[in-house]
């Protein structure tokens, strides 16, 4: 049931001669429901470097990116190494983004640490307690007890690393329809 303030996509829910003459209609020629803001883009990326796999969420992080949740987990978890998830610029979150940090999270064989996370990431983690295994970072930069970087740097994880010197190139073993 609508009331006499909401909207449909064609405009007012009621003709407005059936409306209470006390209220006032904004106008509204173009016919779209305003929104709070502009809706972000969602987007996962999955960069390696420093012998670390980071994980960057950005926008809206829902049922849309189930797949590419999915894809990230796997690239992750290929390469062996630590892994980070860079939330800082995630605007929303649902049960599908919260099933894929406890998906990660218990899969991993070590803590991963969720970087510059905003309020309402963290309150998820709180609400559902899967803040309890991941490790909340807001300054990635500090570097962690226990960091080899001579040891890391020498670890081959199959993917391309991008640092400041640009992509490395990724080697790639010869499949059996490969000819020499």
């Amino acid at each position: 049931m609508r009331d006499g303030n909401s909207r449909t996509p064609d405009g007012p829910a009621e003709p407005a001669d059936t409306q209470d003459p006390s209220v006032v209609q904004d106008e509204d020629t173009t016919g779209e429901i305003p929104t709070d803001g502009p809706n972000e883009p969602a987007s996962v990326h999955v960069i390696v470097q420093d012998g670390r796999t980071r994980i960057v969420l950005s926008g809206e992080v829902d049922a849309d990116l189930a797949a590419d949740l999915t894809e990230a987990t796997s690239d992750a978890e290929a390469t062996g190494l630590p892994i980070d998830i860079d939330a800082q610029h995630v605007t929303f979150m649902d049960s599908s983004g919260i099933a894929f940090l406890a998906r990660i999270a218990t899969r991993s064989s070590q803590k991963v640490r969720i970087l510059r996370a905003p309020e309402t990431v963290r309150f998820l983690l709180q609400v559902t307690r899967i803040g309890e295994l991941l490790e909340l970072v807001d300054d990635p930069d500090v570097p962690e007890a226990g960091d080899e970087p001579e040891q890391q740097a020498q670890q081959n994880h199959g993917l391309p690393t991008i640092g400041p010197g640009g992509r490395s190139p990724q080697t790639v073993a010869p499949g059996p329809d490969d000819v020499a």
